[in-house]
């Protein structure tokens, strides 16, 4: 098998790894193409090609999220990762955790670790890595990387995401939460919050966003019902789409262009967080980016006419 062949078999793991140290697909994206690079440039061939690049991936994303984290401390309002619409990489034997680590909540858990913590967590709790592999990917002793396991584990179990197990559930709740949007359901949007719902977007400062979170059933409701029949009227539509593993949306403005991508988290019965990712610089991957400013004076157009 040739070295693009051995590549190209594990890039969905590459990538899979790549994005949960660091939250984002483009940077994920480019971790798996500078680890392509070193692996081509390497003279000999690994005894594990997978060994290889998981280790080499998971330090070119250690490097890259340290200087990560100072921007985000420096960023415009909530920081939430890249969305991720599939995930490239499938692994029967541990779908469970796969699907939980890569969800909005579990990411922005993640953030709370040291980049060694987040690694070691990842590499040995999800992807099911010895703890020999792990060491060499993170450069640490193999004790050392059961301590920073256990402070992980620790922290990510305090404020562990729960969410609702049946898939086809959660899909219903989804489907009756958009209908009630776009018809302006106030009662029937109220009627699917848990009652300390939150609603908080990320716009970055590039986009228009909440000033604060809204927090509670009634609030998130009103504005909901009030903001999203308006965006009907200057057709901005939305398709329900599965994004890092929770029920979701992508709206589109009229010409088709991506506008910002809205996340359910859904317990008990209720959707219990909702989430926008608006910033432009987080949604080129996902599709030609809509100019949300334009469409925020459209909206504001629509009410002054409607009023």
């Amino acid at each position: 098998m040739s070295k693009v062949e051995e590549f190209e078999e594990l890039r969905s793991l590459l990538f899979s790894i790549a994005y949960r140290i660091l939250g984002s697909v483009s940077e994920a994206e480019d971790a798996v193409q500078e680890a392509w690079l070193r692996f081509d440039a390497s003279p000999t061939r690994p005894d594990s090609t997978k060994a290889f690049l998981s280790a080499t991936v998971t330090r070119i994303a250690i490097d890259v999220l340290r200087s990560a984290r100072v921007r985000r401390e420096e960023y415009t309002g909530p920081w939430f990762p890249e969305p991720l619409l599939s995930d490239p990489y499938q692994d029967p034997a541990r779908s469970a955790e796969l699907a939980d680590s890569v969800s909005m909540a579990a990411l922005l858990l993640l953030e709370r670790l040291s980049p060694l913590e987040r690694a070691v967590f990842l590499l040995r709790q999800v992807f099911g890595f010895g703890f020999d592999e792990v060491a060499s990917a993170v450069g640490r002793s193999e004790a050392a990387c059961r301590q920073l396991l256990v402070r992980a584990r620790k922290h990510m179990e305090a404020g562990r995401p729960r969410f609702e197990a049946d898939r086809r559930e959660r899909q219903e709740l989804a489907t009756r939460f958009f209908d009630a949007l776009k018809d302006g359901d106030v009662d029937g949007l109220q009627s699917l919050l848990a009652a300390d719902v939150t609603m908080v977007g990320d716009g970055g400062g590039k986009a228009p966003q909440l000033a604060r979170a809204i927090v509670g059933a009634d609030k998130v409701a009103r504005l909901l019902g009030s903001v999203f029949p308006l965006l009907v009227r200057i057709d901005v539509t939305w398709e329900a789409r599965e994004i890092n593993g929770q029920p979701g949306a992508v709206f589109r403005d009229r010409d088709g262009k991506v506008l910002h991508v809205m996340v359910l988290d859904v317990l008990d019965g209720q959707i219990q967080a909702i989430r926008s990712v608006i910033n432009p610089d987080k949604l080129g991957h996902v599709g030609p980016v809509a100019d949300a400013w334009a469409v925020d004076r459209e909206v504001r157009r629509a009410r002054r006419q409607g009023s």
